[in-house]
């Protein structure tokens, strides 16, 4: 497959293994585990439906997830099964790479009010933080 048929995307979700929404990942490739630099916050958005995350530059944290090697269709079925307001937007990840992750509005986040999560160290560890608590 060629380069340019090929999106590298960064998963941070519930697309993640394991996760409700991982099979509109299709049969992608995994490729790897990963973190993003430190320069993003993850937000509870619609109180758990999903997550938002924005670049912030400073105060920001290193979102774990996993990159996967996507096809142009398997790419354009993820984003049309993404929650409204998600946008593709390039990220920087460990080891100097890049991928394509799908961002939140930081506008859309402040004027609900939605919980900055980023202190749990990533969306499963925040999903697993609030079922023991309901438990």
């Amino acid at each position: 497959m060629a380069d340019a048929d090929v999106r590298r995307v960064f998963i941070c979700g519930s697309a993640l293994r394991g996760q409700p929404d991982h099979q509109n990942l299709g049969d992608a490739t995994f490729v790897r585990e990963a973190k993003t630099q430190p320069i993003y916050r993850l937000h509870s958005v619609q109180n758990g439906w999903h997550p938002g995350i924005y670049e912030m530059g400073e105060g920001g944290i290193a979102i774990p997830g996993e990159v996967y090697e996507l096809t142009l269709e398997q790419f354009d079925y993820l984003a049309a099964n993404e929650p409204p307001h998600m946008y593709p937007h390039e990220v920087q990840l460990d080891q100097h790479e890049t991928a394509i992750a799908f961002l939140y509005p930081k506008a859309l986040i402040d004027e609900h009010g939605w919980d900055d999560v980023s202190h749990y160290g990533g969306w499963i560890a925040y999903k697993r933080a609030i079922a023991s608590a309901s438990a």
